[in-house]
């Protein structure tokens, strides 16, 4: 994120404001009940609500990884959609080569082809938090309550906030044809994901799940997959309105190129932290979207980490 603080630019195209967003058309409510929390089943079965969570609990405890399919109805992507492609010309897109921490400087306390001093092209871009209208599908989804307590339940957590991060909170993902997202590791325990656009070649998801840890940087088994090996490697095949949620500090993950003939791959990203107030930190934003507020600044003179891994 950055040094220097800036203030939000005009925005340019951003979607019309509606005067709300029905919650309830946005989400499949057959196959993902939000209101039978605490209904209690008709009968010894569990509730189809209690059904969800555990499914999405199993893939989180098994490799940190779990996907919620056709989540979000037709009608849903549709509208988010509209908002990306009218919000997209305020992306940020960057090509640098990084390291799998975002690092694009050498180590010198590290040898050559070390994980640490292997970098590789990232080539796509990012929509800001405040690039979308105070009402849209993005927001809505996003702030809905009974879509936090759901992801709350499935990590197995008391309570979900949404990050307070006035760009990186929510945001989407742009890889446009020929762009990749490489291998690298989340600063946040968890992030959940909407594809909203898949690509028509190109563009998938992989991860290899802990591969590191809070004590253990796990540089062997990151050189190999760096290196191109596949040892452990999970593809994911993604369609519109899957929503996934990934353990993303640990398990090292990417998105493949974009083929160059293939329409551009949209994701809507909505961040969450079990502490209220989180504000990322200054030198992934300014990666991210080539500036900070005030805000980031602040939060940095006052940081503790919560490891001390490289990031």
């Amino acid at each position: 994120m950055s040094t220097a603080t800036e203030t939000s630019p005009p925005s340019q195209g951003s979607a019309e404001p509606a005067a709300s967003v029905d919650l309830r058309r946005l989400i499949d409510a057959e196959r993902y009940p939000l209101d039978g929390r605490d209904r209690p089943a008709p009968d010894t079965r569990r509730s189809a609500y209690w059904n969800v969570v555990e499914h999405a609990r199993g893939g989180l405890r098994a490799d940190g990884c779990a996907v919620l399919k056709r989540f979000v109805t037709p009608h849903g992507i549709r509208q988010l959609n509209d908002e990306i492609t009218a919000a997209k010309p305020r992306t940020h897109f960057s090509s640098q080569v990084i390291n799998p921490y975002f690092h694009t400087e050498v180590n010198p306390a590290f040898n050559d082809d070390h994980a640490v001093n292997t970098f590789t092209e990232r080539s796509s871009g990012f929509i800001p938090g405040d690039a979308w209208p105070a009402v849209c599908a993005m927001d809505t989804l996003f702030r809905a309550a009974a879509v936090c307590r759901l992801l709350a339940d499935c990590l197995e957590i008391d309570e979900l906030h949404c990050y307070d991060d006035p760009l990186a909170g929510l945001t989407a993902n742009i890889l446009d044809p020929g762009q990749q997202f490489p291998w690298h590791f989340d600063t946040n325990d968890f992030a959940v994901t909407v594809l909203v656009q898949p690509a028509d070649e190109g563009g998938l998801f992989e991860y290899a799940s802990a591969v590191r840890s809070a004590d253990d940087e796990g540089f062997e088994a990151i050189g190999g997959l760096l290196a191109g090996g596949r040892d452990g490697v999970h593809t994911l095949d993604l369609q519109p309105g899957d929503m996934q949620i990934f353990r993303g500090r640990f398990s090292l993950h990417r998105v493949t190129r974009v083929a160059a003939s293939s329409q551009p791959r949209h994701a809507a990203i909505f961040a969450y932290t079990r502490q209220p107030g989180v504000i990322g930190r200054v030198e992934r934003t300014r990666q991210l979207f080539s500036r900070v507020l005030a805000e980031h600044e602040e939060a940095e003179r006052s940081r503790v980490r919560d490891d001390e891994l490289l990031d």
